[in-house]
């Protein structure tokens, strides 16, 4: 079956980095658009990422400059780089696997708080 499970999370100082993983099985990974979407308490879920099959990346205003996604078709993973945390950063981060409406996949989510 599909899995798609995050890693990489946790507790981090305001200005300081994290580097989340999403490791794939189940599915041709290099035939899906791979994306990153959060959800803050009381949210609802944001768009923060997103890498095509092609590697073209699109990122959400509030995360430019500061986050990189990237993938590695050989290791079926998607990575997110944040660095310069903020406080309003503070989510459970899911990785979300797309081909179509039929092909979608979302892993569990994975924790974020950035907290002094």
């Amino acid at each position: 079956q599909v899995q798609l499970v995050e890693s990489g999370g946790g507790l981090v100082q305001p200005g300081g980095s994290l580097r989340l993983s999403c490791a794939a099985s189940g599915i041709i990974f290099n035939f899906y658009d791979m994306g990153w979407y959060r959800q803050a308490p009381g949210k609802e879920r944001e768009m923060v990422a997103l890498i095509t099959r092609g590697g073209l990346t699109n990122y959400a205003d509030s995360v430019k400059g500061r986050f990189t996604i990237s993938r590695d078709n050989g290791k079926n993973t998607v990575y997110l780089q944040m660095n310069s945390l903020k406080p309003d950063d503070t989510a459970v981060y899911s990785c979300n696997a797309h081909q179509n409406k039929f092909y979608d996949y979302w892993g569990q989510g994975t924790q974020v708080t950035v907290s002094s």
